[in-house]
């Protein structure tokens, strides 16, 4: 099932508050980032923003996250954490690591280097191409879902928003004992469509 754009960012807002500063740093107007990969296949149709939500634990081979885990090992600092875990929130709800479609990737917030590599990283995937189409790689790849850092982001929203394990009840007050790992403040989590899981995506048939 997939979610209308205009729907998950209404679901999402309900569920998270706009942060008070600049979780990740991103740009008020983006800009092509030099070197993106994305860009070679400017001319070719782009994948819409869209959010496939898991609903079930299914432990199978995903080309599409094996394909990424290279390709950030390849070109990225950090290190693979993993990506299948059974986790289940509710009827026919359940984390995307639940289906396999999730990487998580060590960076350490508290470490300088890892802190920009990781900043990077979210630029390059949530920058426009040269035509102008927003948050091009992401797109192509079927990336779907960013947490890092106490912030959240998902297609179709321009920006991070305040990752609710954060804070209490309210939303608002941070919470005084968060984990690194549930804050995500050491790795990324990279979530992704059912498409660019199976490597159906428009980058990842280009490297075929």
């Amino acid at each position: 099932m997939r979610l209308p754009v205009a729907l998950l960012v209404l679901l999402v807002t309900l569920v998270s508050v706009p942060a008070a500063g600049a979780i990740v740093d991103l740009p008020l107007d983006p800009q092509p980032v030099r070197g993106n990969p994305a860009e070679r296949l400017a001319d070719t149709p782009i994948e819409d923003s869209e959010y496939d939500p898991a609903t079930r634990c299914v432990r199978m081979r995903r080309p599409g996250v094996d394909a990424m885990v290279s390709w950030l090992q390849a070109k990225h600092r950090g290190q693979h954490w993993g990506s299948y875990r059974c986790e289940l929130w509710g009827e026919d709800s359940a984390s995307l690591h639940a289906e396999g479609r999730a990487i998580d990737w060590h960076l350490n917030v508290n470490d300088p280097a890892d802190k920009a590599a990781a900043t990077k990283l979210i630029r390059l995937l949530l920058a426009p191409d040269r035509t102008g189409e927003p948050q091009a790689l992401a797109r192509r790849m079927g990336v779907q879902e960013l947490i890092w850092d106490c912030g959240y982001w998902s297609a179709g929203m321009e920006d991070f928003r305040d990752y609710r394990d954060c804070f209490g009840k309210d939303g608002i007050t941070p919470r005084k004992k968060v984990s690194p790992t549930v804050a995500h403040r050491d790795h990324i989590h990279i979530g992704m469509t059912k498409a660019g899981a199976m490597g159906r995506t428009s980058f990842w048939r280009s490297r075929r």
